[in-house]
């Protein structure tokens, strides 16, 4: 039976997956998350992300990738768009032709994340103050639950965000988006521009922030399920 594989974004790790998790588990759905390299730092590539879904991933596997995990599903597929069945972007980005994730990121109409990222003095990683993460990331969490994640927060490399990727294996896998529409880290209406380039039955919304899998795993596991047996229909 085909599994939803969850990739993380920006600073996180499998762990934020783990309020979504159960819920998939209720819905008779197999699910697993994975954690991507550098998340203690270390230089890592773009390509080291690709590798390491490819370890991973079951045959068949439906990748889910949350925010700039869109662009570790997107390499992923490319070099071996047969594993795979799909792809579902969550409010992540979806790469465009030539373009890096700092250059998307750059094009959009503002960057509400850029106050609170915290540059290494070696310039190749990144930290999110914890001043700001509730209120990037977590802002419809219950402050609790912020606290917890806002701790979990690791540094991000920078190379993976800064290569480019020209998706064309990728696009040939079903492939649907999820907007988030009171997102504070990529807007919405950036979110919908993305989206817009698949066809209206793949976009999709949900009345959440960043990190729907935290705020509202329920309503998220219920599309989750829905867009899951729309790939394999």
């Amino acid at each position: 039976m085909p599994e939803l594989l969850l990739i993380h974004g920006t600073c996180h790790g499998a762990w934020c997956f783990d309020r979504l998790l159960p819920e998939l588990t209720q819905r008779g759905i197999p699910a697993r998350a994975i954690d991507l390299p550098g998340r203690d730092g270390r230089p890592t590539t773009l390509d080291d992300y690709a590798q390491t879904i490819l370890a991973a991933a079951a045959p068949n596997a439906i990748l889910v990738g949350h925010s700039a995990g869109g662009y570790a599903i997107t390499a992923a597929a490319e070099v071996a768009p047969d594993r795979f069945r799909g792809l579902i972007y969550l409010c992540a980005y979806l790469p465009a032709v030539g373009q890096s994730l700092a250059d998307m990121r750059r094009a959009g109409p503002s960057q509400p994340l850029m106050p609170a990222i915290r540059l290494a003095g070696d310039k190749q990683s990144f930290t999110i103050d914890p001043a700001l993460a509730p209120a990037a990331f977590y802002q419809d969490c219950p402050p609790d639950l912020a606290k917890w994640a806002t701790a979990r927060l690791c540094p991000q490399p920078v190379t993976p965000q800064q290569t480019p990727l020209w998706p064309k294996q990728a696009e040939t896998l079903p492939r649907h988006f999820i907007v988030c529409e009171t997102d504070q880290t990529i807007p919405p209406d950036y979110q919908r521009q993305m989206a817009a380039r698949l066809p209206q039955e793949c976009r999709h919304s949900l009345p959440s922030g960043h990190s729907p899998f935290l705020a509202m795993p329920v309503q998220l596991a219920d599309l989750l399920a829905r867009l899951r047996q729309s790939i394999l229909e």
